[in-house]
């Protein structure tokens, strides 16, 4: 009996038709993702004005929508190592299309949280379980810059909501681009027909004909069979347990909690600016589109960010790069709270968007990488949850100090502290405890096989 092993077979593959095809599944639901993120922001200022809100009361409706995210990254996001990544896909793309509609339709705040809430359980289990699927199915050689390209569909999908919300929000209305996140559930049976399901779930379950029809498609010349042994025992005996736990095991949990605050900083950035951004410009004197022009920009910075990176960190390595980006990051963020130039604002906010969207989208996969395959997805649950609280926190922190005697554009002086933050944290990750690409030797150890710039 042949032993195969699946991780080898997929890192030295080369990218073919079935490469792309899940590539370009991922893109599409982590752009739609994106879209329904956006879309608070970038239709608040009408909203606010429709329900009569406040703005720490707007503040807070969007730090409810990140909780049901944070919710929605544990619970799917975990659930997925358990039962499936195609199948917590399908659920997670249910769930924000169907109830971002709903939304849409809400005839009062209170209606509109409830329904906000319940589509963000969708947004916040997706990303982790289509990251984990992108690296696991990424040829090694190239990985990081698939990964982040991938990603970039997020970026996209914002970059569609600003654009929408720019040529059409005036004349259709807010509640217009809450519709249009019912198009994923119309796509929804070709995916689950097309998508492949993850490698581990299938070993783990003694799944040999799908195992092998997925590794024929990945490396067509290897004539794979059912009858082969693909690591079998060795991976169902790492399965056992509760894998939240492992997490913290074989020296794992100083770099655990150096992710978590990693993500916490990002992810506070992230969706302060994704939220206040164009109530910031309105605030500073700017109209309606030339305040979601920044948006525009902002998603424009993180696509970017996110490709340069992602090319960078094939040759130099995860750390360096993202260590380079969060320093970036927060001199522009003080550079942008002493600015009053139009163009140098268009140039910091685009620098602004790599150095914040761009760099979680290459934070990412390094924590994808760094836990063993059949923990993957819980780990980048796990720590993206944590996370959540950051993007909880910043919708009702940035918007108590708008509502301040503060200047708007001096709020961007805060982002640069989670910046400096994320950046110390990720100088404490153990590298060499991590999995990385693990490669089973003849005495049956493994050993790591990540390039030495990691």
């Amino acid at each position: 009996m042949r032993l195969v092993q699946t991780s080898h077979v997929i890192a030295e593959s080369k990218l073919n038709r079935f490469h792309l095809l899940v590539f370009l599944w991922c893109f599409y639901a982590i752009a739609f993702d994106g879209f329904d993120i956006a879309l608070y922001g970038i239709g608040l200022p009408m909203m606010m004005d429709e329900y009569e809100l406040t703005i720490v009361e707007a503040g807070a409706i969007g730090s409810y929508t990140l909780i049901g995210m944070m919710i929605g990254s544990f619970l799917l996001g975990s659930f997925s190592d358990i039962i499936g990544r195609k199948k917590i896909l399908a659920i997670c793309m249910f769930l924000f299309s169907v109830f971002s509609l709903l939304a849409g339709l809400a005839p009062n705040p209170l209606t509109f949280t409830i329904m906000r809430f319940i589509a963000a359980l969708g947004m916040g289990g997706l990303m982790p379980a289509v990251i984990a699927v992108m690296t696991e199915y990424s040829p090694k050689k190239n990985r990081a810059l698939i990964v982040a390209a991938m990603y970039c569909g997020y970026s996209i999908g914002t970059i569609i909501a600003s654009l929408t919300g720019m040529y059409l929000m005036e004349s259709l209305g807010w509640r217009f681009l809450y519709c249009l996140g019912i198009i994923p559930l119309i796509t929804l049976p070709l995916f689950l027909k097309q998508f492949p399901e993850s490698l581990s779930f299938h070993i783990v379950r003694n799944q040999g004909e799908k195992i092998a029809s997925i590794l024929n498609k990945i490396h067509p010349k290897g004539n794979y069979q059912a009858t082969d042994d693909f690591e079998y025992v060795s991976i169902k005996e790492r399965a056992k347990g509760f894998t939240a736990k492992k997490l913290f095991a074989d020296n794992r949990g100083v770099s655990t909690l150096a992710f978590w605050i990693t993500v916490f900083s990002c992810l506070l950035m992230i969706y302060g600016l994704n939220t206040w951004l164009p109530k910031i410009m309105q605030g500073s004197g700017y109209g309606i589109t030339s305040s979601l022009s920044f948006s525009l920009v902002l998603g424009i910075g993180q696509i970017g960010g996110s490709l340069l990176g992602g090319y960078l960190v094939d040759r130099l390595g995860h750390r360096k790069v993202l260590l380079f980006m969060f320093l970036i990051g927060a001199f522009c963020f003080v550079s942008l709270s002493v600015t009053s130039n139009l163009l140098l604002l268009y140039v910091l906010i685009a620098i602004g968007g790599a150095c914040t969207g761009g760099t979680q989208n290459l934070v990412n996969p390094y924590i994808s990488q760094f836990y063993p395959q059949e923990i993957r997805t819980t780990g980048l649950s796990v720590t993206v949850g944590i996370g959540r609280i950051g993007a909880i926190l910043a919708p009702l922190i940035i918007g108590l100090l708008l509502a301040t005697n503060l200047a708007p554009q001096n709020a961007f002086m805060a982002f640069a502290i989670p910046s400096i933050i994320g950046g110390i944290a990720l100088l404490l990750v153990q590298e060499k405890y991590g999995s990385f690409d693990r490669i089973l030797n003849p005495s049956n150890s493994y050993k790591e096989t990540e390039n030495e710039s990691i």
